[in-house]
């Protein structure tokens, strides 16, 4: 029998005489007297499902190969996925019906989640829940953006973990708990169910979701060469945002993407931001605004800083002071986006006045520091920027449960990019 590459997304390789070879997940279809086993690759995560949501075009063309299939299916089935947005096996359509066969029968899947919950909001910003495999929900934001001066925009704001373990104070994701990292095609898919849901195409993309896209930065980087390569959202067109978590940043600057980091500071001092976010406990503001100032060297992208205002606690014009002299110490390719609190339940910081926001964002740009206040978007959904959270986070949707429940309820970061 002719020899088969193991591809990556397979932990467990059969080869299967049918009319062609094919190629078998762990688990997937029966074995013949013609079985034979193949080692898995080294290292390889076992519970890797064989998903084609996350592969390249040349990955599709020797998927389609080595199942027997000529080169150009594989081409079809890249269009399928990523332009048709085919959920199923079974809508792939436009290959033989035998192919498909034998792609379930080896146990491969689309890779795309239902979705189990949808909630407009008057401004037309739309969160989705996205049912897992794992019975989890995740969160996604489609934000429309309609600019009389230039093309229609729309953002998705997506998810990297279900859940967060981090625990910013103001933030609702954070109280819901922490279930797990998403994996690459989870990040993925949450994009092309924005664009499903729209009609339309999605042009940026901000990882300002559930989770902490450094904590999960392997997969966070595999989504991030799909969404630029295969959806083709230019890199520029990408915001990566974190907290701070030490090593990291210079980690990610090592790839030298276009995109843009997006730090969240929140706090012009060491002492105040460790009260508003406890994990600055463990990176001292001097090295995470070093780290930023190596990204903006080796990437030429410049950073920038979100902060959000929190009534009486950061807001005062000695706080943007501060600030401005925190980062003229360190450089001057940043820019300051104000986030004016968004109500989540049970929290006791308070959104600031208009007139508070307006004096904070002019004692910066008196002393040359580049600052934009965010359109708040999606408030009436609970989908604005710090309310993405769902009460199945920390434990999964068992199937009584989601009969009865009606309104799970919903928070999430939402951005106006």
């Amino acid at each position: 029998m002719t020899p088969i590459a193991v591809l990556r997304h397979a932990p467990l390789v059969r080869v299967v005489q049918f009319r062609a070879l094919t190629i078998a997940c762990s688990g997937g279809g029966a074995a013949t007297a013609s079985t034979v086993a193949v080692p898995p690759p080294a290292k390889k995560n076992k519970q890797d499902p064989c998903v084609l949501v996350g592969m390249s075009e040349p990955e599709f063309q020797q998927l389609a190969l080595d199942f027997g299939q000529q080169k150009y299916r594989g081409k079809q089935l890249h269009n399928l996925v990523y332009k048709m947005k085919a959920k199923e096996i079974q809508d792939l359509i436009h290959v033989p019906q035998a192919f498909r066969t034998e792609l379930m029968e080896a146990g491969w899947n689309v890779g795309r989640s239902p979705i189990y919950k949808s909630v407009t909001a008057a401004d037309g910003t739309v969160k989705l829940l996205l049912k897992l495999d794992d019975d989890r929900l995740v969160e996604t934001v489609g934000i429309p953006v309609d600019n009389i001066k230039g093309s229609p925009r729309l953002t998705a704001c997506i998810s990297s973990q279900v859940g967060c373990p981090l625990k910013c104070a103001f933030c609702a994701t954070g109280k819901g708990g922490f279930s797990r990292n998403l994996k690459s095609h989870e990040i993925v898919e949450q994009v092309l169910a924005i664009e499903e849901v729209f009609k339309r195409r999605v042009t940026n993309v901000v990882f300002m979701g559930m989770g902490e896209p450094m904590l999960n930065l392997k997969e966070v980087l595999a989504a991030h060469r799909c969404l630029n390569k295969e959806i083709e959202i230019g890199q520029r067109m990408i915001t990566i945002s974190t907290v701070g978590v030490p090593n990291t940043i210079r980690r990610l600057a090592t790839h030298k993407l276009q995109s843009t980091l997006a730090l969240s500071l929140h706090a012009p001092n060491q002492k105040l931001r460790e009260t508003i976010v406890p994990s600055a406990k463990s990176y001292p503001l001097d090295a995470i605004m070093e780290d930023c100032k190596h990204y903006f060297t080796e990437t030429g992208r410049r950073v920038s800083f979100e902060y959000t205002l929190l009534a009486g606690i950061n807001d005062s014009v000695d706080h943007a002071i501060e600030l401005a002299q925190l980062l003229q110490k360190w450089g001057h390719s940043y820019h300051v986006n104000l986030i004016p609190f968004n109500h989540i339940e049970g929290s006791e910081f308070k959104r600031p006045y208009k007139k508070t926001v307006l004096a904070f964002s002019a004692a910066l740009e008196s002393r040359k520091i580049t600052v934009s206040v965010r359109q708040t978007r999606g408030l009436d959904a609970k989908a604005a920027c710090g309310q993405l959270r769902n009460e199945f986070q920390k434990t999964p949707l068992l199937e009584a449960v989601a009969e009865e429940v009606q309104e799970p309820e919903l928070e999430m970061t939402a951005v106006a990019a």
